[in-house]
Order: structure tokens, then sequence, then C-alpha cells
């Protein structure tokens, strides 16, 4: 185990332990600066101030009181919209009337809106378009979600096209309307304690229904208390600072970090809702916070290697990095050295020119993505890992150590312990294990599921995360594999088969992929999504020429890649058994819109086997065992 438990760190500010006190405390740090930030297309940013923003978060939760809400932690109020200024008011509104935020997004899908809409009694939701109204409306008119009974619209809208609400008893407003009730029968604030329900964050599982991950004031302040005392000494938030709002606030890992930069006084700024005007946003907001995916990341590496487009600029770009890279793992992190002078201020502008620090999580990043962007972006970079149930993360990288390849050291909020897993062989006396998580950023259980609360938090409070995870000689730990996903081989042998693809992942033309296998099988295949922007040009390499649709039915490229996989895999100490023995390459990517992936970018493997069962059956068929 790694932490000390009578040591566990709850809260970093006196004034601020409730998310309530956060933004209060913002709005005194800052002297009423600038809050939230949108723009319209080619327009610079436009502010809403603290004082602004907390004035009409109170004149909208008066308004929903006003309309029969109630002011205790037992009210549910969904919130159905992308990142925008109105989604931070709704929830500062709830906020300040101790009610509960329960964020909707699409992506779920229909029946999980339905399904929590119902699970936690939903009879009010804030929404941003008239068309996710319609959809909700759809329900009701269906009789699906009898419980909702009031929409609050963020847009303007046109009372014709929500004629049919009267008919099913839905009430649908604008949110200015609310906020003017509530501006004539103002209440006073009536703040949350740090114990009690501040959000229910429904997680997308790869199957079942989603789960309502109860998080308490206490649950969020703690985890971000965790982050800001590794980073404390070296890198503080202050009101000069500036966040870049694109990941969905649904999820928690993008709701900390804003909550981080509310609690000090600084900004938040709203992309424009697409994400192939990010870089145009980032240049005119000119950000000093990043938040970001690991896939992102992998973008903006491609992008730059595809753009130095001889073999000698790569090779210079490589040479920078290394010199640069060399500078960044002795501790220096600046940029303003004769490399970034050369080589990357380009890339440094492109992403506003004053970024002070980058948090990936949510999925492994490539240490070479990793390594090239420490040095590239002459700005700390730091990884966590988590999930949701512990609020957002449980580990994060230390300022100083620049190595890849781990998730970092326990955060001072929780405690971390490895235990057993036997029918995969290991074992916590070796060092590896199921990771294990305890302390106050620790989830209260599922909303109304006791039993799938029972299988993850055990008697004595420790979250089972089903990751299997490994400690480093220097006390950081490593993800290695996932407990759930395991099957056997016909022969009877184990196989992880998110292992083996973290490895296979690292081949240059490869974006995606999906390794099978089952207990009616003796080996494994694979279906490959190449990178639409690198694989032409490796094929050339290789002397395959085509399009890059061509190029997907090509057979001598299939063996090339074949060929990259198995090799990675022996580099990597796979076993025979391990390695795919057939692969088939798919000319689309698995996406959430095609129901292959997760809202959270992980892969569904019931449908992925489903959805390439014909594949899968001629792959095997095509083998000579």
């Amino acid at each position: 185990m790694m932490g000390d438990p009578s040591k566990l760190l709850t809260h970093y500010h006196d004034d601020a332990r409730t998310m309530y006190e956060v933004f209060q405390r913002g709005l005194h740090i800052s002297g009423d600066g600038p809050c939230l930030g949108s723009r319209q297309p080619n327009q610079p940013y436009k502010w809403m101030s603290y004082k602004e923003v907390t004035a009409r978060a109170e004149h909208l939760g008066s308004g929903l009181l006003h309309q029969g809400c109630l002011p205790n932690p037992n009210q549910f109020i969904g919130v159905f919209a992308q990142n925008r200024p109105e989604w931070i008011i709704s929830e500062l509104a709830c906020y300040t009337y101790s009610m509960v935020v329960v964020p909707l997004y699409d992506t779920l899908g229909a029946d999980a809106i339905r399904f929590i809409i119902n699970t936690a009694d939903i009879s009010t939701v804030i929404c941003d378009k008239i068309e996710k109204a319609q959809v909700l409306l759809d329900n009701v008119e269906r009789k699906e979600t009898p419980g909702l009974r009031r929409i609050i619209l963020m847009d303007a809208f046109d009372p014709a096209q929500v004629e049919k609400s009267k008919d099913c008893g839905v009430h649908v407003q604008a949110m200015q309307e609310v906020e003017a009730l509530g501006r004539e029968h103002h209440r006073k604030p009536l703040p949350p304690a740090p114990d009690d329900l501040s959000i229910v964050c429904f997680t997308s599982g790869t199957t079942g229904n989603p789960k309502g991950v109860m998080l308490t004031h206490g649950n969020v302040v703690a985890d971000f208390s965790g982050f800001l005392k590794v980073t404390d000494k070296v890198i503080f938030p202050n009101k000069d600072d500036c966040l870049i709002s694109f990941l969905p606030l649904a999820h928690m890992f993008e709701r900390l970090i804003e909550s981080v930069v509310y609690c000090h006084g600084g900004r938040i700024g709203f992309y424009q809702g697409d994400i192939r005007l990010l870089s145009d946003d980032m240049k005119a907001l000119r950000p000093t916070i990043f938040p970001v995916v690991p896939r992102l990341l992998n973008r903006m590496y491609d992008k730059i290697f595809s753009q130095a487009n001889t073999p000698l600029k790569r090779w210079l770009l490589n040479f920078a990095a290394k010199r640069k890279g060399a500078e960044v793992s002795s501790g220096v992190i600046r940029s303003d050295s004769i490399w970034d002078k050369i080589f990357f201020s380009k890339i440094q502008a492109s992403l506003g020119g004053r970024l002070r620090m980058i948090i990936t999580g949510a999925a492994p990043t490539s240490p070479t993505v990793l390594g090239f962007l420490r040095a590239a972006l002459g700005c700390q970079v730091y990884e966590a890992y988590g999930q949701t149930e512990c609020t957002a993360g449980c580990t994060y990288t230390t300022p100083g150590d620049w190595t890849p390849g781990h998730v970092g050291a326990p955060l001072p909020c929780n405690l971390i312990k490895l235990v057993d897993v036997p029918e995969k062989n290991y074992f916590a006396s070796k060092g590896e294990g199921e990771v294990c998580v305890k302390g106050p950023n620790v989830f209260k259980g599922y909303l109304k599921d006791p039993e799938r609360t029972a299988e993850t938090l055990d008697a004595d409070g420790w979250l089972h995360t089903g990751d299997i995870g490994k400690w480093l000689p220097n006390g950081t730990l490593k993800i290695i594999d996932r407990k759930k996903h395991i099957f056997k081989l016909a022969q009877g042998e184990y196989i992880s088969p998110e292992k083996i693809e973290n490895i296979y992942i690292r081949s240059e033309p490869v974006a995606q992929l999906y390794v099978h296998g089952d207990s009616l099988q003796s080996c494994l295949v694979g279906i490959v999504v190449p990178d639409p922007e690198i694989m032409p040009e490796w094929a050339k390499k290789k002397g395959i020429l085509g399009t890059y649709k061509d190029l997907c039915k090509n057979t001598e490229l299939k063996k090339a890649i074949l060929e990259d996989l198995v090799r990675l895999g022996k580099a990597s100490g796979l076993h025979s058994f391990e390695q795919v023995k057939n692969i088939y390459i798919h000319n689309e990517m698995f996406s959430i819109q095609n129901g292959l992936l997760t809202p959270t970018l992980k892969a569904k493997r019931p449908e992925l086997k489903e959805f390439f069962k014909q594949k899968i059956d001629q792959l095997y068929s095509s083998i000579s065992m």
C-alpha cells in the first residue's frame, strides 16, 4: 500500500470546502475579474465577470425554487448541453441552493438518457438546443419518462416548435424567463455541506445500463486539492490563468480542472463547439492551462510530423526534440531556447503561445508522443490516472519526474494498494495486482444500485478499479492490464486483449485495433484501422502505392502491418499464443457515432465482436492451422 492513512488531504483552502465556496473564493480573489468567455466565429472572446455569473446563478436557482424545486441534496436537476457558460451557471445555481447536478450527454444514446431521467427522478432538465428538447418531449409523449415536467432552454426558441409539450404536460421555458422569475422572487443562498451530494455522474459502461456515480462536494474538493498539493511548489494557479474548455463537461476530468481555476479566480474560455476550430479558438483565447485526452495529443504529434515532409526535416525535428528533451529530463522547462526559436515556436504559437500546463488523462499516452511534446511545447505536461468513482484522478505525475511509461504516484488525498489477481498470475507480493483506492475522493456508491456498488466498493471502503497496476522502483504506478476483459483460448491459456492492443497500437501505421479470441479458437485475430494521415506514407516507403482505401485492400500492406505487429509483440515479450495470426484491414474509424466506442472513447468489445462477426469468421477459416 502507498500513502499514510492518517494524513489524507481533504481540502487545500479552509475557505473552499464545497463547490459553492470554491466559486465564492474565486469571486473574492479575482476582485470580480473575468470568469466565463465565449465567442462567435472570427470574433474576439466576450467575458462575463464573476459577479455576473454569481448573480445569474442565484436568479436561476431562485427561479427553480419558485417553481417547486426543493433546496436540498435530494433534488436532482438534469443538464443536457455542450460546453458553454450557461452550463456552469446552471451547475452553480444548483450548488447555491444545495441541489444536485446530473449531466446528460447525447453520446450516451437515447436509451441511456431515458434510463438516467427515470433512475434519478429528474423532473427538470436544462438543455441548450431545441433539438434536444424535442428528443426529451418525444420520450414523455411515448410515456417513457413520465416524471419529466419541465424543460428549460438556453437557446432562444419559437414556441410553435414545442407545441406538443402542452399535450404531454411538460412546461418548456427560456432560461432568461426562469432567471427573471428568480430576480423577482430572490431567495437567500442555502449552501451545501461538504458531505452533501453535489453531482451524479453517469458513466457509460462497455456493457449494461450506465451507473450513476454519487459524488459529494467533499469528494470533488479532496480530489482537486490532491492535484494542487502535488504541484504547489512548482506551478500554482492564479487569477491570470485561463483554461480552454472543450472536453465534455459531463465528464469529471474536465470539471475537476475547471474547479481548480475557479478556486483561484482564473478564467474559462469555451470553444465554439466545433473541434475543427479548436486551434482557431486557442489562438484567440491564448490559454495557460490545457486539459486534453491522449487522442488529441497523438493527432498533434502526427500533424507536426506530417508537415515535416522530408526525411531531413524529420531528422532535424527529432534531433531538436532530443536536445531539448535532455533539458526537460534535468528539470528545465522553458520556451526560449535556441531549439524553440528555430523549430518549436510555431507549434507553441498554434496553441496560443502562453501555455503553462497541459494535463492529460482518460487513456494511456504513448511515451514517444509525451516525450516529444514535453520538449516541443515548452510547458509542464502532466499525466493523471483515475476514474469517475474516485472523482477523477488517484495518481499524478510528479513535477521534475518527466520519465514516460507510468501514471505517477498516488495523490495525497488517497491511498492505493494492489490486490492479488491469481487467475491472471498477478500477485501483490511481486508488486503487481488490481489497483484499489481509498480516501476522501472515493465515491459514495452508485445511485439506486446496491448490487453494483458492492461489486466495486468493498466493506472497508476500498474502490476496486478493475485495472491491473505495477509499482515501479521509484514509487510510481504503471497500468499494465485490465482485470475484466480476459478469456481463455481453446488450449486453456488466459488472454488479456487490452494488454496486447496497448502494445500493437505503437505500430506507426495503426490508428485503432481490436484483438479477438475466444475459448473455441486456439489463436487470436485482429481488426486493424490504419491511420489515414500516416499509413499511405509508411506504405510508400515499403514500395506499396495507392490511395488509402485501395491500400486497405492491398494484401502486401496487410502482410507488412501484420509483420510490424508481431515484431512489436516479440519486443514486448508477448508469448506466441498472445500474437495475432491474421488481421483484417478496415477503412473506417471506430467511433461513438457508429456505436463502437463509449463516450469516453473506450472500445465497446461486445459491439465490435458483433459488428465484425463475418470478418472474424473469415479470418479464422483462412488460417491453415
